[in-house]
């Protein structure tokens, strides 16, 4: 109807407002672009420089936010010199702040940010402007985030989500606070805040069936989720949708996605697919560990990984990156027999811990420290960490991560002497495994059980054409397994001609059948 208005007679300002907004939200960003710009002409016309100045700020925002940085900085600087040269004392003024602010996070400067996103909250709070008032919010409850202060910004973030759920911001405010509430929620490892948000923005989403925006990060968000919930199928199909509506035009969220497919297939031992998907998203900004770093590891790559993690982790500038990291860092060192560091690793995570205050973090922590007394020789003194973490992962629902648990657990019970409940554990780390495809994760188990699984045992083929088995019935290709088992292509299909004859099967269809139908996979 505007552009209709438009061709026929002309907009006023507010109008051209409307249509830049309404063109953002579908996702006509040029037309948006071009609204704006002819708003803010109109607007200087008119004399109306702090509307003006507003105008600026959202262009610059709309093309930054396509990567056009010179531009959007162009504008940005504009708005600020009509701001200067006419001593405006607006709130349009703490606009202008946040991508100062803004650049002091990226920069690893959550000090320097807080300052500037707390002048934009005075400014808000001065004019009464709620959109200003839930994006202050936001930027304060991340900086008090990376500086360790985890409960004082998750209150902040919870005080912007409920202006944005009772209708008090405008659609483009709206979505920026859902997506960066939610990412926050996710670096922070919050997993209860990210679920509840996201299910709210899913909500928000296909209540307004023409926006686009919004729906890849949207998108990525759910993948996260799922993959925590045991859902692994689902969550690469929600990520691959997210990085094609992501991909055209480029979107910042993109390298999210890309690094999101990573790790489902990283998990499966994928890892071709793995390293492709990180390799792109470290080419559209999103760092690649420490997901490449625990690919390494999986490929058998011993030095690569502690490299790559070492290096990464002296880069992190914060604790919610340091959040992300030790964990990987200290799987790494216990797998390199390096236990000195493994151990001041897990301390260290313990600190985040207690500074972020959330219990995924907690767990993390716990799952670390009893590592690490397992590596060290001290089974007794892994479990109660071990069963900590393993209760907690039960009780938010994470399959994988609860696994991954028992398999420690089972271990410690076993250097113990208490093989029961070792095979108890085993059976049911096993289970999940198989029914997530995480082959990775069984080749663990499998290494740290220390005898062969009664399945394996009850087949005719050696130990390693039984793993050969196992990835043929999970559908990888010969290239794919020869990644994964660290050998040649021509070795793959020997052990395949040998399960063949052993068998006395066929072809790959008829060994995977054999394989379910004697419960050897």
């Amino acid at each position: 109807m505007l552009t209709a208005a438009e061709g026929a007679a002309g907009l006023d300002p507010d109008d051209l407002e409307r249509l830049a907004t309404a063109a953002y939200l579908a996702g006509r960003e040029e037309q948006s672009t071009d609204a704006w710009g002819r708003a803010h002409q109109a607007r200087l016309d008119r004399g109306q420089l702090e509307d003006a100045v507003r105008g600026a700020f959202w262009l610059a925002y709309a093309l930054i936010q396509r990567g056009e940085m010179a531009q959007g900085g162009g504008w940005l600087a504009r708005a600020g010199r009509l701001v200067e040269r006419h001593r405006l004392d607006c709130v349009e003024r703490g606009y202008l702040l946040l991508p100062d602010a803004l650049t002091a996070m990226a920069g690893g400067e959550p000090g320097t940010a807080l300052e500037g996103f707390e002048q934009v909250a005075g400014l808000a709070q001065r004019f009464g402007d709620t959109d200003l008032a839930a994006l202050g919010a936001v930027g304060r409850g991340q900086a008090l985030l990376a500086l360790g202060r985890g409960p004082s910004g998750m209150r902040l973030l919870d005080e912007a989500m409920v202006s944005v759920i009772a209708g008090e911001t405008s659609p483009v405010v709206s979505g920026i606070v859902y997506c960066a509430v939610i990412d926050a929620c996710h670096r922070a490892f919050d997993v209860s805040r990210a679920r509840e948000w996201t299910v709210a923005l899913q909500r928000w989403c296909e209540g307004q069936p023409d926006l686009v925006p919004y729906r890849g990060q949207c998108l990525v968000h759910r993948a996260q989720i799922m993959q925590l919930q045991g859902e692994w199928r689902e969550a690469i199909a929600e990520a691959r949708r997210a990085r094609e509506r992501l991909a055209d035009p480029p979107h910042p969220a993109v390298g999210v996605a890309h690094y999101q497919l990573g790790e489902l297939h990283r998990l499966r031992g994928e890892h071709r697919a793995a390293e492709e998907e990180y390799r792109r998203a470290h080419a559209r900004g999103h760092p690649p560990q420490p997901g490449l770093a625990l690919l390494r590891l999986a490929q058998g790559r011993l030095d690569a990984a502690v490299a790559a993690v070492q290096r990464a982790l002296d880069d992190a500038r914060d604790d919610v990156a340091l959040g992300r990291l030790l964990p990987a860092y200290v799987d790494i060192m216990v797998s390199a027999g390096r236990l000195t560091e493994a151990k001041a690793g897990a301390d260290q995570l313990a600190g985040v811990a207690d500074g972020l205050g959330t219990v995924f973090v907690r767990a993390l922590a716990a799952e670390s420290q009893g590592a690490v007394f397992l590596a060290g020789g001290e089974p007794e003194a892994a479990l109660e960490p071990l069963r900590a973490a393993g209760q907690t992962w039960q009780d938010v629902g994470a399959p994988y991560e609860a696994a991954r648990v028992r398999t420690l657990v089972a271990a410690a019970c076993r250097a113990l002497g208490d093989h029961d409940t070792a095979d108890l554990e085993g059976q049911a780390a096993r289970d999940v495994f198989e029914r997530l495809g995480a082959g990775p994760a069984l080749a663990r188990l499998d290494e740290s059980s220390g005898a062969p699984d009664p399945r394996k045992a009850a087949a005719p083929v050696t130990a390693r054409e039984f793993e050969v088995l196992r990835l043929v019935a999970a559908g990888h290709t010969n290239r794919e397994i020869a990644e994964y088992l660290v050998i040649s292509e021509k070795t793959v299909e020997r052990h395949l001609s040998n399960i063949f004859t052993k068998l006395g099967v066929p072809n790959r269809a008829a060994a995977t059948a054999y394989a379910y139908d004697h419960h050897l996979v």
